[in-house]
């Protein structure tokens, strides 16, 4: 175990060393050029500012969180459904998938405003913003699991006499689960950014609502800190999702664990 988290923290080094050498390039840069911190705060500056209004942030980060965990769940589950029926049934996949395709088109931003008419400003319409700004990757990577299924294996469980419930259960399923993950990791980094376009258009709590009221206030550093801690939202969901996928696709782990060690 000791060794699993040391291999870990060595090859994740040279990306924290480029950013804490970023960080203080950035300093450095703005200490020098005497940039006014309503354009460009300095690092520091933005430290102190999470200081100074951290007491504010838990509420707006409960909010954020909880809108975009259960956004990527309901995405989840719809992308899920969504991609068997598309994987299924032919005539499924030629009428939805061009469909979902073009959806993506559409940018969530404009997407957002109309919910809040049609459904309301409550938690429900943040939750079909961040389901749309997710679905899309759990659904393609889910379809081309499903479709990359060991044929030999479907004609075995066929002339065994399975039904398609039971193929799909013992088969299709299993062989979908490492694309679920990999779709399910975009969605998740997402997912945040999605809660904070819908939070944007109206809203109490959240992240999105700081943004603004930073804003308002041309408090740049403050803007900043919400930058922070929507990216570190987004690299915990992600991580979540993929221990997660460690626990359910135990076989495709001990294969990357092999050819990492030989």
């Amino acid at each position: 175990m000791l060794g699993r988290w040391g291999g870990a923290a060595w090859e994740y080094a040279p990306a924290l060393v480029l950013l804490a050498a970023l960080v203080g390039l950035w300093e450095l840069m703005v200490q020098v050029l005497d940039t006014r911190p309503y354009i460009l705060p300095a690092p520091s500056a933005i430290w102190d500012a999470l200081i100074d209004k951290g007491h504010l942030l838990p509420n707006h980060i409960q909010a954020t969180a909880t809108e975009a965990v259960l956004g990527l769940l309901a995405a989840a589950g719809g992308g899920v459904l969504l991609a068997v029926l598309i994987a299924s049934i032919p005539l499924a996949r030629r009428v939805l998938y061009p469909i979902i395709v073009t959806s993506q088109t559409v940018p969530a931003i404009v997407l957002a405003p109309l919910l809040m008419v049609w459904v309301g400003i409550g938690l429900e319409s943040k939750l079909i913003v961040v389901a749309l700004v997710g679905f899309f990757p759990i659904v393609v990577s889910t379809v081309d699991g499903l479709a990359s299924a060991d044929r030999d294996m479907v004609a075995l469980v066929r002339s065994m006499g399975a039904s398609r419930l039971e193929e799909l259960r013992h088969v299709l399923i299993p062989s979908a689960i490492p694309g679920f993950f990999a779709g399910l990791k975009i969605a998740a980094a997402y997912s945040v950014i999605g809660a904070v376009i819908a939070e944007w258009v109206a809203a109490k709590e959240g992240l999105g609502i700081f943004i603004i009221r930073s804003q308002a206030s041309f408090r740049i550093d403050q803007i900043f800190v919400a930058i922070a801690v929507i990216a570190l939202l987004s690299i915990a969901l992600f991580v979540a999702v993929h221990l997660l996928a460690r626990v359910a696709s135990p076989w495709k782990y001990a294969n990357d664990q092999g050819e990492n060690g030989s």
